[in-house]
C-alpha cells in the first residue's frame, strides 16, 4: 500500500516538474493573475484565458468550423469534377486509340474527295 502511495506522488512530483519547466506554470499563473486584477469580470473566465493564451474565441472558433465545412464540401466537389474528367480522359483515349489506321486513312481520305468533287462542279 506505502509503494503505490509513493508511485503517485512520484508520478505527480514528475508531472509537476514538467509543467514547470515547459513554462506552463508560469503561463497559467499570468492569465490567473491579469484574471485576478480584472475590476469587470469577463462573462466567461473560459473565454478570457482562452484569448490571452491565444486561442480563438469561441466565435472565432464557430466560424472557422463553418469554414472547415464549407472548404470540405467544395474540395468534395472538384474531386468529383475531377475524377469525372479523368474517366472522359481516359475515355477518349481508349476511343482514340481504338480507331485503326486503315480507319483513320479512310476518314482521312474522304473529305478530301468531298473537296475535290465540289470545286469541279
Amino acid at each position: 500500500m506505502m509503494r503505490y502511495k509513493e508511485e503517485k506522488d512520484a508520478k505527480k512530483e514528475a508531472f509537476r516538474k514538467y509543467l514547470e519547466s515547459s513554462g506552463a506554470v508560469d503561463a497559467l499563473t499570468k492569465v490567473l493573475v491579469a484574471l485576478y486584477e480584472q475590476n469587470e469580470k469577463p462573462s466567461s473566465a473560459l473565454e478570457f484565458i482562452q484569448q490571452k493564451l491565444g486561442g480563438p474565441t469561441i466565435y472565432e472558433y464557430e466560424k472557422l468550423q463553418a469554414e472547415i465545412s464549407d472548404l470540405q464540401t467544395k474540395y468534395n466537389e472538384l474531386l468529383c469534377k475531377h475524377e469525372d474528367a479523368c474517366k472522359e480522359l481516359e475515355e477518349l483515349k481508349n476511343m482514340h486509340s481504338s480507331v485503326s489506321p486503315s480507319t483513320k486513312e479512310t476518314n482521312d481520305e474522304e473529305p478530301l474527295k468531298d473537296e475535290h468533287v465540289e470545286k469541279n462542279s
